[in-house]
């Protein structure tokens, strides 16, 4: 058994998530249709592609726990998400489906038990086979691999991440504490 069981894995997911949310809310509306670079989604539907990421994890370990990836055809699961991000939506809608779905899958993944999370999955070649726990841990690495993108996203936008914003805050923070500490001993 591992110690990082359904809690650990809803509350890394949940501070995923809420960075996540903090740059769709730091990017304007104005700057949703920014495309970076050719063949690369919009900031709109970059969001709305992490918004509804989640449902192919829901689908494979909640609704059908399968236990082998072999067979499963990929390609018409993509075209209907890929359908489904381009459907027009606001700023507001795409705020409110990151919370909404995002604490759904959160809230699921805080029930799993660790004997769930120990079964093995295979992989689509039918050989290699990775722990459900692995399994679900990658929705998270999926997310910050898109969140990373917006933040560079943001760095061409003129927008300072927050992430960067608040370690700044911390270093100067520190560094006037060492310059107060620094006089007294003077």
């Amino acid at each position: 058994m591992t110690p990082y069981g359904g809690k650990e894995l809803a509350d890394g997911f949940r501070t995923v998530r809420k960075n996540t949310i903090q740059v769709a809310e730091d990017i304007p509306e104005s700057q949703y249709d920014h495309i970076p670079a050719p063949d690369c989604r919009s900031v709109r539907r970059m969001l709305t592609h992490i918004a509804m990421s989640t449902q192919i994890w829901d689908e494979i370990h909640r609704k059908q726990r399968l236990t082998s990836m072999a067979g499963i055809n990929f390609i018409p699961i993509m075209e209907r998400f890929q359908a489904e991000e381009a459907k027009p939506r606001t700023k507001a809608q795409i705020l409110d489906m990151l919370r909404t779905d995002g604490e759904q899958f959160a809230a699921w993944l805080e029930t799993t038990t660790p004997e769930f999370l120990a079964e093995p999955v295979t992989d689509p070649d039918g050989k290699t086979a990775k722990s459900r726990l692995e399994r679900l841990l990658s929705a998270k690495e999926h997310e910050m691999h898109h969140r990373a993108q917006l933040m560079l996203i943001q760095r061409q936008l003129g927008i300072v991440p927050h992430l960067t914003r608040q370690f700044q805050e911390r270093v100067a923070q520190m560094k006037a504490a060492s310059k107060t500490e620094a006089a007294a001993r003077a």
